[in-house]
Protein backbone atom coordinates (compact mmCIF):
# COMPACT_ATOMS: atom_id res chain seq x y z
CA UNK A 1 0.00 0.00 0.00
CA UNK A 2 2.96 2.34 0.49
CA UNK A 3 4.50 1.79 -2.94
CA UNK A 4 1.39 1.55 -5.10
CA UNK A 5 1.14 4.46 -7.49
CA UNK A 6 4.76 5.43 -6.94
CA UNK A 7 7.45 5.88 -9.58
CA UNK A 8 10.76 4.05 -9.72
CA UNK A 9 13.31 6.87 -9.88
CA UNK A 10 16.69 5.26 -9.25
CA UNK A 11 18.48 1.96 -8.73
CA UNK A 12 21.69 0.76 -7.15
CA UNK A 13 23.24 -2.06 -5.16
CA UNK A 14 26.08 -2.76 -2.78
CA UNK A 15 27.12 -5.79 -0.75
CA UNK A 16 27.04 -4.99 2.98
CA UNK A 17 30.11 -5.79 5.05
CA UNK A 18 28.07 -6.99 8.04
CA UNK A 19 30.59 -9.11 9.93
CA UNK A 20 30.96 -6.45 12.60
CA UNK A 21 33.76 -6.13 15.11
CA UNK A 22 35.02 -9.69 14.68
CA UNK A 23 35.56 -9.09 10.96
CA UNK A 24 37.38 -5.76 11.11
CA UNK A 25 40.73 -5.99 9.28
CA UNK A 26 43.93 -4.15 10.15
CA UNK A 27 42.73 -0.65 9.39
CA UNK A 28 45.99 1.18 8.74
CA UNK A 29 48.79 0.63 6.25
CA UNK A 30 51.60 2.78 4.84
CA UNK A 31 49.94 5.63 3.02
CA UNK A 32 46.33 4.86 3.84
CA UNK A 33 43.52 4.07 6.27
CA UNK A 34 40.39 1.94 5.97
CA UNK A 35 37.22 3.71 7.05
CA UNK A 36 33.45 3.22 6.93
CA UNK A 37 32.03 0.40 4.87
CA UNK A 38 35.44 -0.30 3.34
CA UNK A 39 36.48 -1.40 6.81
CA UNK A 40 33.12 -2.88 7.88
CA UNK A 41 31.90 -0.54 10.62
CA UNK A 42 28.20 -1.33 10.04
CA UNK A 43 26.07 -1.92 13.13
CA UNK A 44 24.65 -5.23 11.92
CA UNK A 45 21.92 -5.45 14.57
CA UNK A 46 20.36 -2.15 13.52
CA UNK A 47 21.53 -2.38 9.88
CA UNK A 48 22.73 1.21 10.24
CA UNK A 49 26.17 2.47 9.35
CA UNK A 50 26.11 6.14 8.35
CA UNK A 51 26.97 7.33 11.86
CA UNK A 52 29.72 4.75 12.36
CA UNK A 53 31.22 5.42 8.93
CA UNK A 54 31.28 9.16 9.63
CA UNK A 55 32.90 8.63 13.03
CA UNK A 56 35.62 6.41 11.56
CA UNK A 57 36.27 9.14 8.98
CA UNK A 58 36.52 11.79 11.69
CA UNK A 59 39.00 9.67 13.65
CA UNK A 60 41.00 9.07 10.48
CA UNK A 61 41.08 12.82 9.82
CA UNK A 62 42.40 13.43 13.34
CA UNK A 63 45.21 10.93 12.76
CA UNK A 64 46.11 12.55 9.43
CA UNK A 65 46.17 16.08 10.89
CA UNK A 66 48.35 14.96 13.80
CA UNK A 67 50.75 13.20 11.41
CA UNK A 68 51.01 16.33 9.26
CA UNK A 69 51.67 18.45 12.35
CA UNK A 70 54.49 16.11 13.35
CA UNK A 71 55.93 16.25 9.85
CA UNK A 72 55.86 12.48 9.35
CA UNK A 73 57.33 11.40 6.04
CA UNK A 74 55.21 9.68 3.42
CA UNK A 75 54.00 7.01 3.18
CA UNK A 76 53.10 7.24 6.87
CA UNK A 77 51.59 4.28 8.72
CA UNK A 78 49.14 5.96 11.10
CA UNK A 79 48.98 3.28 13.77
CA UNK A 80 47.40 5.65 16.30
CA UNK A 81 44.19 5.43 14.25
CA UNK A 82 43.54 1.94 15.61
CA UNK A 83 43.88 3.19 19.18
CA UNK A 84 41.62 6.17 18.52
CA UNK A 85 39.03 3.77 17.16
CA UNK A 86 39.28 1.51 20.21
CA UNK A 87 38.89 4.46 22.58
CA UNK A 88 35.77 5.81 20.83
CA UNK A 89 32.04 5.18 21.19
CA UNK A 90 32.22 3.51 17.76
CA UNK A 91 34.22 0.60 19.13
CA UNK A 92 31.89 0.26 22.13
CA UNK A 93 28.87 0.12 19.81
CA UNK A 94 30.44 -2.52 17.57
CA UNK A 95 31.57 -4.51 20.62
CA UNK A 96 28.02 -4.64 21.96
CA UNK A 97 26.78 -6.14 18.65
CA UNK A 98 29.75 -8.46 18.04
CA UNK A 99 27.75 -11.69 18.49
CA UNK A 100 25.00 -10.95 15.96
CA UNK A 101 26.50 -12.72 12.95
CA UNK A 102 27.66 -15.67 15.03
CA UNK A 103 24.21 -16.24 16.51
CA UNK A 104 22.38 -15.90 13.19
CA UNK A 105 24.74 -18.09 11.19
CA UNK A 106 25.32 -20.82 13.76
CA UNK A 107 21.83 -21.08 15.26
CA UNK A 108 19.58 -20.18 12.32
CA UNK A 109 16.93 -17.51 11.97
CA UNK A 110 14.60 -18.39 14.88
CA UNK A 111 17.09 -19.45 17.56
CA UNK A 112 19.59 -16.87 16.36
CA UNK A 113 17.05 -14.05 16.59
CA UNK A 114 16.05 -15.22 20.07
CA UNK A 115 19.66 -15.16 21.25
CA UNK A 116 20.23 -11.73 19.69
CA UNK A 117 17.18 -10.46 21.61
CA UNK A 118 18.52 -11.91 24.86
CA UNK A 119 21.96 -10.45 24.15
CA UNK A 120 20.73 -6.97 23.23
CA UNK A 121 17.59 -6.47 25.34
CA UNK A 122 18.49 -8.34 28.52
CA UNK A 123 22.29 -8.16 28.67
CA UNK A 124 22.74 -4.95 26.70
CA UNK A 125 25.34 -6.53 24.43
CA UNK A 126 27.50 -7.53 27.40
CA UNK A 127 27.36 -11.32 27.28
CA UNK A 128 30.55 -12.70 28.86
CA UNK A 129 31.69 -14.44 25.67
CA UNK A 130 32.31 -13.75 22.00
CA UNK A 131 30.86 -16.13 19.42
CA UNK A 132 33.07 -16.28 16.34
CA UNK A 133 31.80 -17.27 12.90
CA UNK A 134 34.79 -18.22 10.76
CA UNK A 135 32.96 -19.86 7.82
CA UNK A 136 33.18 -17.66 4.70
CA UNK A 137 29.91 -16.70 3.03
CA UNK A 138 30.60 -18.59 -0.21
CA UNK A 139 31.17 -21.85 1.69
CA UNK A 140 27.59 -21.90 2.97
CA UNK A 141 25.97 -22.26 -0.45
CA UNK A 142 23.91 -25.43 -0.86
CA UNK A 143 23.97 -27.51 -4.05
CA UNK A 144 21.04 -26.84 -6.38
CA UNK A 145 19.84 -30.42 -5.89
CA UNK A 146 19.08 -29.62 -2.23
CA UNK A 147 17.06 -26.50 -3.03
CA UNK A 148 13.58 -25.91 -4.38
CA UNK A 149 13.57 -23.77 -7.51
CA UNK A 150 11.71 -20.50 -7.08
CA UNK A 151 9.52 -19.44 -9.98
CA UNK A 152 9.19 -15.69 -9.68
CA UNK A 153 6.21 -13.99 -11.35
CA UNK A 154 6.92 -11.76 -14.31
CA UNK A 155 7.58 -8.11 -13.36
CA UNK A 156 4.38 -6.08 -13.50
CA UNK A 157 6.25 -2.76 -13.99
CA UNK A 158 4.24 -1.31 -11.12
CA UNK A 159 5.68 -2.87 -7.98
CA UNK A 160 8.23 -5.21 -9.53
CA UNK A 161 10.62 -4.57 -12.39
CA UNK A 162 13.12 -6.43 -14.55
CA UNK A 163 16.79 -6.01 -13.75
CA UNK A 164 17.92 -4.50 -17.04
CA UNK A 165 15.48 -1.58 -16.98
CA UNK A 166 16.48 -0.99 -13.36
CA UNK A 167 20.18 -0.99 -14.25
CA UNK A 168 19.45 1.77 -16.75
CA UNK A 169 18.37 3.98 -13.82
CA UNK A 170 21.72 3.46 -12.08
CA UNK A 171 23.40 5.44 -14.89
CA UNK A 172 26.15 2.83 -15.02
CA UNK A 173 28.55 3.06 -17.92
CA UNK A 174 31.79 1.37 -18.98
CA UNK A 175 33.66 2.05 -22.20
CA UNK A 176 32.85 -0.79 -24.59
CA UNK A 177 36.46 -1.42 -25.69
CA UNK A 178 38.05 -1.61 -22.24
CA UNK A 179 39.23 -4.94 -20.75
CA UNK A 180 36.59 -6.78 -18.74
CA UNK A 181 37.01 -5.87 -15.06
CA UNK A 182 35.23 -9.06 -13.95
CA UNK A 183 38.00 -11.60 -14.33
CA UNK A 184 37.91 -15.39 -14.06
CA UNK A 185 40.81 -17.31 -12.55
CA UNK A 186 39.72 -20.37 -14.55
CA UNK A 187 37.27 -19.67 -17.41
CA UNK A 188 36.10 -23.30 -17.41
CA UNK A 189 34.78 -23.28 -13.83
CA UNK A 190 31.35 -21.64 -14.47
CA UNK A 191 30.24 -24.29 -16.96
CA UNK A 192 32.21 -27.29 -15.70
CA UNK A 193 31.58 -26.91 -11.95
CA UNK A 194 29.22 -24.12 -10.96
CA UNK A 195 26.49 -24.92 -13.49
CA UNK A 196 26.07 -28.65 -12.74
CA UNK A 197 26.47 -28.26 -8.96
CA UNK A 198 24.87 -24.89 -8.20
CA UNK A 199 22.98 -24.06 -11.42
CA UNK A 200 25.51 -21.20 -11.74
CA UNK A 201 24.31 -18.86 -8.98
CA UNK A 202 25.92 -15.78 -10.56
CA UNK A 203 22.96 -15.50 -12.93
CA UNK A 204 20.69 -14.99 -9.89
CA UNK A 205 22.65 -13.18 -7.18
CA UNK A 206 23.91 -10.43 -9.48
CA UNK A 207 21.46 -7.50 -9.19
CA UNK A 208 22.47 -6.13 -12.59
CA UNK A 209 22.13 -9.18 -14.85
CA UNK A 210 25.86 -9.19 -15.57
CA UNK A 211 26.21 -12.98 -15.69
CA UNK A 212 24.20 -15.16 -18.05
CA UNK A 213 24.14 -18.71 -19.35
CA UNK A 214 23.39 -18.24 -23.05
CA UNK A 215 22.82 -20.88 -25.69
CA UNK A 216 23.68 -20.65 -29.38
CA UNK A 217 24.52 -23.06 -32.19
CA UNK A 218 27.72 -24.12 -30.41
CA UNK A 219 25.92 -24.92 -27.14
CA UNK A 220 25.70 -23.26 -23.73
CA UNK A 221 28.32 -20.76 -22.58
CA UNK A 222 28.95 -18.35 -19.71
CA UNK A 223 28.59 -14.70 -20.71
CA UNK A 224 29.75 -11.64 -18.74
CA UNK A 225 27.98 -8.36 -19.55
CA UNK A 226 30.50 -6.22 -17.68
CA UNK A 227 29.06 -2.94 -18.96
CA UNK A 228 25.99 -3.54 -16.73
CA UNK A 229 28.03 -3.85 -13.52
CA UNK A 230 26.92 -1.57 -10.65
CA UNK A 231 30.02 -2.39 -8.57
CA UNK A 232 28.23 -4.13 -5.69
CA UNK A 233 31.06 -6.71 -5.37
CA UNK A 234 28.62 -9.56 -4.64
CA UNK A 235 30.17 -11.87 -7.23
CA UNK A 236 33.65 -11.54 -5.72
CA UNK A 237 32.21 -12.52 -2.33
CA UNK A 238 29.54 -15.09 -3.23
CA UNK A 239 31.03 -17.18 -6.05
CA UNK A 240 31.25 -20.70 -4.52
CA UNK A 241 34.49 -21.48 -6.37
CA UNK A 242 36.00 -18.05 -5.59
CA UNK A 243 36.77 -17.91 -9.29
CA UNK A 244 35.47 -14.38 -9.99
CA UNK A 245 37.85 -11.55 -9.15
CA UNK A 246 36.46 -8.00 -9.29
CA UNK A 247 39.15 -5.52 -10.33
CA UNK A 248 38.94 -1.77 -10.80
CA UNK A 249 37.67 -0.84 -14.28
CA UNK A 250 39.36 1.73 -16.46
CA UNK A 251 38.73 5.44 -16.09
CA UNK A 252 35.47 6.53 -14.50
CA UNK A 253 33.44 3.42 -15.34
CA UNK A 254 30.60 2.39 -13.08
CA UNK A 255 27.28 3.62 -11.71
CA UNK A 256 26.52 7.31 -11.19
CA UNK A 257 24.27 8.18 -8.27
CA UNK A 258 23.36 11.87 -8.68
CA UNK A 259 21.46 12.14 -5.39
CA UNK A 260 24.28 10.96 -3.13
Amino acid sequence: KYLEGGTRISYGARALAKGGLNSLPKMHFPGGLLIGCDAGTLNSVKIKGNHTAMKSGMLAAESVVEALAKGESAPADLQDYAQKLEDSWLYKELYSTRNFSGFMHKLGTLMGAAMVWIDQDIFGGKLPFTLHDTVPDYATMKPASECKKIDYPKPDNKLSFDRLSSVFLSNTNHEEDQPCHLTLIDPDVPMAKNLPMYDEPAQRYCPAGVYEIVEDESGKRFQINSQNCVHCKTCDIKDPAQNIVWVTPEGFGGPTYPNM
